[in-house]
């Protein structure tokens, strides 16, 4: 990583989306060209922060709660739309452009946001949970049945096993996760599932919506994640006017923030 060419603060607050929603968020490193992270499923401002505590010596980096979870509102009924115009909020905070990193279901909302036509200079998205497969529709409908009716019953642990189990963490793994300290944290998010089963969409690449994008765009994956995980963002990848592909050797889809960092840095700062 570069030297350090600001003072690293920090500064909270909240940004007020379309619908009146709060955004609660948090900026790192108010010097340097500012830089949007949208976190994935689960995920907070605070799992965020040491991707961006790496990032802050050269870039303002701004992490936020997606709508529903931590400090951020929530107003019903939700949509994508709302999620994006949460991320136009964020674009004001920043002084009216940014670029965006986007990881998981936070890639494909990123992605989303550029395609309407936010001012996003660039962008870099981590595996977008895509899927390519020819029975991917009618799984992904069944999946969301039976998500929406577990969350409408209430049914927190079951949603979080079942998304669990979809995206797939064995199930030995997630007997283990039920006995963590994390699993209060998972379920108190457990409606967010639905928002990010929203974004994604019904599952196939939307080669259409990406070929709107007008902003450089690097798509990222891990060497060790699974096939389908990888054809998933080089099709991505391929779908763009501006996109680039990039494999990052030994990561999966939890990848290492010391390793992505510097990749972000080069990416970011070639047109910062």
């Amino acid at each position: 990583m570069s030297p350090p060419v600001s003072t690293r603060m920090d500064q909270v607050g909240r940004a007020k989306s379309g619908d009146g929603t709060l955004i609660a968020y948090r900026r790192t490193g108010l010097d340097g060209p500012p830089v949007i992270m949208v976190g994935g499923a689960f995920s907070t401002a605070a799992a965020q922060a040491p991707l961006a505590a790496l990032l802050a010596p050269r870039f303002s980096v701004i992490t936020y709660d997606r709508r529903g979870r931590g400090g951020s509102g929530d107003t019903a009924p939700y949509s994508v739309e709302r999620e994006v115009e949460d991320i136009a909020a964020l674009l004001t905070e920043a002084g009216g452009s940014a670029s965006v990193y986007g990881v998981s279901s936070g890639a494909a909302l990123a992605l989303e946001a550029a395609a309407t036509g936010l001012p996003i200079t660039q962008l870099a998205v981590y595996e977008p949970p895509y899927d390519t497969g020819a029975a991917g529709g009618a799984d992904r409908s069944a999946f969301t049945a039976r998500l929406d009716d577990l969350l409408s019953r209430g049914r927190r642990d079951e949603a979080v096993e079942l998304f669990l189990s979809v995206v797939g963490v064995p199930p030995d793994v997630v007997a283990g996760m039920r006995r963590a300290a994390m699993w209060r944290g998972m379920t108190a998010v457990a409606h967010t599932l639905a928002y990010d089963n929203a974004v994604v969409g019904p599952g196939p690449v939307p080669t259409e919506r990406l070929a709107r994008i007008t902003a450089r765009v690097m798509v990222v994956d891990g060497g060790a994640s699974p096939p389908p995980t990888r054809v998933a963002a080089r099709a991505v990848a391929e779908a763009l006017p501006r996109g680039r592909h990039r494999t990052l050797t030994g990561q999966i889809h939890e990848v290492a923030p010391h390793v992505l960092a510097p990749v972000l840095e080069e990416y970011f700062a070639a047109a910062a």
